[in-house]
């Protein structure tokens, strides 16, 4: 298997909630871009949460929204080995460095886990000492919850904190 690397983190000096996947799917790595795959539901989460169209954005404007109202994006694994884009067939996978966070974000308020694989290392996440959420995936391969029973998860994570409104 190929030795994949992950993408670099979405984050600043203002960011208040950092979402964590596991690591980016094929789509993903080929745009270089977080939830690249179309199919895949994030940006229209957010867009639905924001009553902006992201979709609709360039990927480096869908960026600047999320840093301006303090969003992060970034994954669990920074390398791992995989065929295909499943979680399930992750090996041989290398944490991402938590101590840069505290670091590079003076202001993260909460961690949220997008999907399952990412929030099984909730453990070390919470050991920065804030509030951890797990949230449902916005994978396509999570279609045992509807968009808007996404949506609605997502959205009482963000009321939490603060990013709505």
């Amino acid at each position: 298997m190929t030795r994949l690397v992950g993408l670099a983190p979405v984050i600043g000096p203002d960011t208040r909630l950092l979402v964590l996947g596991s690591f980016p799917g094929v789509a993903s790595l080929r745009a270089q871009q977080y939830y690249g795959h179309p199919q895949n539901q994030f940006w229209k989460i957010l867009s639905a949460l924001w009553a902006t169209d992201l979709v609709a954005l360039t990927y480096a404007h869908r960026l600047d929204a999320v840093r301006s109202r303090g969003l992060g994006i970034w994954d669990v694994y920074a390398a791992c080995e995989r065929e295909g884009s499943l979680d399930a067939d992750i090996r041989h996978a290398e944490l991402n460095d938590w101590g840069r966070l505290q670091r590079e974000c003076p202001r993260l308020q909460a961690i949220a886990h997008n999907g399952g694989e990412s929030f099984r290392h909730a453990r070390h996440t919470r050991a920065l000492g804030l509030p951890v959420y797990r949230l449902p995936s916005t994978s396509p391969a999570n279609a045992s919850w509807s968009f808007e029973r996404k949506r609605q998860a997502w959205q009482a994570v963000f009321e939490a904190t603060g990013l709505l409104g």
